[in-house]
């Protein structure tokens, strides 16, 4: 007879000029893995949809309500839960977390932001998980504009070029990707300025996500680096 059991497990994906990209991650109450670090998820309950799952998961671990969220990928190796045989579905989010005030509640005693070069050590096959997750993300930059989550309504066009190089974690040709990002009309150029801490005042920009519906509805490919 088969008994598998259905989880899900949300890799939450933060963002700050000045931090960088971090991670969002619980310490595990209870055992297995008690006191270690992993991904918020558990198990979905009977009258629950996954997503509705994930959503539970964050809020009762971590305290956070996540806006954007995408099903990633599903791992199921038969030993990747020493307790049963346990098929994850994950997901991955993008926030600000310094828009978030993190609570941990239920089987989770902690709850922080880990830069994703200095993690701790993961419970499960989180490690795993995360690493999927980060090269999705990675790609998806380049045909989405998905990045736009991560900043302020109302941002210098440095804010975008930073983000990016720090998401794909290597230089971008900054003279060419300000002119791919401003032929797709989807970027509002406004009349605002901001004055940055050296150099000359900045104008600020704003992300048209109504346009940008518009392009894709009509077929318009959004191909950053080709």
């Amino acid at each position: 007879m088969q008994q598998i059991k259905v989880a899900v497990d949300a890799v939450v994906f933060g963002y700050e000029p000045e931090q960088g990209i971090s991670v969002l991650l619980i310490k595990r109450k209870y055992e297995p893995y008690q006191k270690q670090w992993a991904l918020p998820g558990g198990l979905v309950l009977n009258e629950e949809s996954l997503e509705t799952a994930v959503r539970r998961e964050l809020k009762e671990e971590a305290g956070i309500t996540v806006s954007y969220l995408e099903q990633l990928y599903s791992f199921g190796e038969p030993d990747r839960d020493p307790r049963n045989r346990v098929v994850s579905v994950t997901y991955f989010g993008l926030v600000r977390p310094g828009q978030h005030h993190l609570s941990a509640q239920t089987d989770a005693e902690d709850a922080e932001w880990f830069n994703i070069k200095k993690l701790p050590k993961l419970a499960f096959d989180h490690k795993e998980i995360l690493a999927v997750a980060l090269k999705r993300l990675r790609g998806k930059l380049a045909y989405e504009p998905i990045g736009f989550e991560l900043l302020d309504k109302k941002f210098p066009f440095s804010d975008l070029e930073h983000l990016y190089q720090i998401l794909l974690d290597h230089d971008i040709d900054r003279r060419n990707f300000k002119k791919k990002i401003i032929s797709y009309g989807f970027l509002e150029e406004l009349e605002e300025v901001v004055q940055k801490k050296a150099g000359r005042p900045a104008r600020l920009y704003q992300f048209n996500k109504k346009k940008y519906f518009e392009l894709k509805e009509s077929g318009y490919n959004f191909d950053l680096f080709y």
